[in-house]
């Protein structure tokens, strides 16, 4: 029989052993770069990109957009495969038990908690459910200028399902707008591509022109706050003017079809 103190090491060495197993198996996951928030267990599906937990708290998946429903919104139409996209994310999560990983603000206006989420596995963070909706062409990459992490993982999960024509991108109501055809979509969120023509600083604020035609084509605006974090990155958003770029955010009108950029993410360069 082994004596107690040959047993204790042996306990010891094993803890250690599982410890660095989990610590190598965490280290590739996206979860290393977030802060731990904790576990609880899903009860609902609310909606593609929200859920309910067993304590009666909200969930907001961060650094994606599913499909919205009207969830009582009056006049509001429910987006092409909605249903599809809360129908997946159940499968993924319903009466499951998910890690809590937080890049951001943790709370919205709400009171929804703001979080990455991944399922339980053995103890330990496993699947990363928004890589999973991304990746299966249920959602889209959505970040705010207070909740930007991971968003390189997000853009190539997103890339992957587009490639492929998955789920949302089969259909032409998500598809990427071309620049010059944005005047349709206004009230809506949506990807644009294009070439800008000019790139113009009026006061603190950049305007960066898609034509001559300022006052009606498409511009998108990017915001003092914005800018600083452009500047800070060592990102010359004056360079923008002839480079083929990818901007993401909801259409609204002034002077045309306008995006507001509030950080630098919603700006992908694709040359």
């Amino acid at each position: 029989m082994l004596n107690g103190n040959i047993l204790l090491l042996l306990r010891r060495s094993l803890f250690c052993l599982l410890l660095v197993n989990v610590t190598s198996a965490l280290a590739g996951s996206p979860y290393a770069g977030l802060r731990p928030g904790g576990t609880s267990k899903v009860i609902e599906i609310v909606d593609g990109d929200t859920v309910r937990l067993v304590d009666g708290r909200e969930v907001r998946l961060v650094g994606m957009q599913a499909p919205k429903l009207p969830l009582g919104r009056k006049n509001f139409k429910k987006w092409p495969l909605a249903d599809e996209a809360k129908s997946e994310l159940s499968d993924l999560t319903f009466r499951k038990t998910v890690h809590f990983g937080f890049g951001g603000q943790s709370k919205d206006r709400h009171g929804r908690i703001l979080a990455h989420l991944f399922l339980d596995n053995a103890g330990k963070p496993g699947l990363w459910v928004q890589g999973q909706m991304l990746e299966i062409g249920m959602a889209r990459t959505y970040t705010f200028y207070d909740n930007r992490s991971l968003v390189r993982e997000l853009y190539e999960k997103e890339r992957l399902a587009r490639d492929r024509s998955r789920g949302i991108w089969r259909l032409n109501y998500y598809k990427v707008r071309d620049a010059t055809a944005v005047a349709r979509d206004i009230g809506s969120f949506q990807l644009v591509e294009g070439r800008p023509v000019r790139v113009a600083k009026s006061g603190q604020k950049v305007f960066v022109n898609y034509s001559e035609d300022w006052k009606q084509d498409f511009t998108v605006l990017i915001q003092p706050k914005a800018r600083r974090m452009f500047e800070e990155l060592g990102i010359s958003y004056r360079d923008f003017a002839g480079q083929n770029i990818r901007v993401r955010g909801w259409v609204r009108s002034w002077n045309g079809p306008l995006i507001e950029i509030t950080h630098p993410e919603q700006i992908q360069l694709l040359d």
